[in-house]
């Protein structure tokens, strides 16, 4: 009788610690995220919240990362907003567990995010410069020239067929350059 006994508060004992153990909820008593929203949120990353934002401004912050948290693709929320045309406000228990966005901060992070990238953006090549041509383009009587000659925008001349190789790179150098020159027109 007395081992049946010991078996008895071992189970029990053990029982306990397993549900103390596996419980969900954290100390304090506060509910889980998964109890608090209904569903179990996805990871979300800052680059996610950014790329949507990026694409739908007039969408807030807290609608999108509520329906990133429930989703957990960039994809699905962007086809939803196309869909919809809105998103789904976030209910009550969400501000329990994540603190309202400013509407200041979305636009100063992407402020900031717009200066860090416009500073590493190169100035772009254009072909005036690729081809060297700014002397030429400077040179409005020689572009005249040509236009009246007919030699530039022609559409479709044909060039003569040169007998060294040096010649014809020569040959279509030139005719890149007036081109170039004639769309600047």
């Amino acid at each position: 009788m007395g081992e049946v006994v010991n078996v008895i508060v071992a189970f029990a004992v053990i029982v306990f610690i397993f549900r103390w153990a596996t419980s969900s909820g954290p100390e304090g008593g506060a509910p889980s995220p998964a109890d608090a929203l209904g569903f179990r949120p996805k990871n979300v990353t800052q680059d996610m919240m950014d790329t949507v934002e990026t694409m739908f401004p007039g969408i807030p912050r807290d609608n999108v990362r509520y329906d990133l948290l429930h989703t957990g693709s960039v994809e699905r929320t962007t086809n939803k907003i196309l869909e919809r045309g809105f998103l789904d406000a976030p209910p009550p228990s969400y501000y329990t567990l994540y603190a309202r966005a400013t509407p200041g901060a979305s636009s100063t992070v992407n402020a900031d995010d717009v200066a860090v990238s416009s500073s590493r953006i190169k100035p772009k090549d254009t072909l005036i410069s690729r081809y060297n041509l700014q002397s030429k383009l400077n040179d409005v009587s020689e572009i005249a020239a040509l236009n009246d000659a007919g030699e530039v925008g022609a559409g479709g001349g044909k060039a003569k067929w040169e007998d060294t190789p040096e010649k014809r790179e020569a040959s279509l150098k030139e005719r890149k350059e007036k081109m170039i020159l004639a769309a600047r027109q």
